[in-house]
């Protein structure tokens, strides 16, 4: 079969491997967190009161669904929506206090097993990965 060699089937393989390993580690340690939330929690820390389109982007996530995964991290207390004063259809977000101790305590657990994604590569391919990944992701010159 030549489609399991391709770019394509690879990155699908290895995304769910990342899903798997994400969930049961994070499940493990008694956080109940989607990556997808927990990237969305990591952009909201580093970019206070920043509005739902920019997480969006930020985190490179479809823009019409982000609403819904703020919502669910808004209804587990862990970040709080209000309208943007200069711009009434926007809805700035915040970490809550919860949200907050929650990602510091899920930051290490997450840390940890990043090398599980890549179990079977030495520390050495998994840095060569992490380079040419980055540069497959790097936007095309114009």
């Amino acid at each position: 079969m030549q489609a399991q060699r391709m770019p394509g089937h690879l990155i699908r393989r290895l995304h769910q491997v990342s899903t798997q390993v994400f969930n049961k580690h994070v499940q493990e340690a008694g956080f109940d967190l989607t990556s997808v939330q927990f990237a969305a929690l990591d952009a909201i820390h580093a970019n206070p009161g920043v509005d739902q389109a920019s997480i969006a982007a930020l985190i490179a996530y479809d823009r019409a669904t982000i609403g819904g995964v703020i919502s669910r991290l808004e209804q587990k207390g862990l970040v709080s929506r209000v309208v943007s004063q200069s711009d009434h259809r926007a809805r700035k977000v915040s970490l809550t206090e919860h949200g907050d101790t929650t990602l510091s305590g899920l930051l290490p657990v997450v840390q940890n097993l990043q090398a599980n994604i890549l179990d079977g590569l030495n520390k050495d391919e998994r840095q060569i990965f992490l380079h040419l990944a980055t540069k497959a992701l790097a936007p095309a010159p114009s």
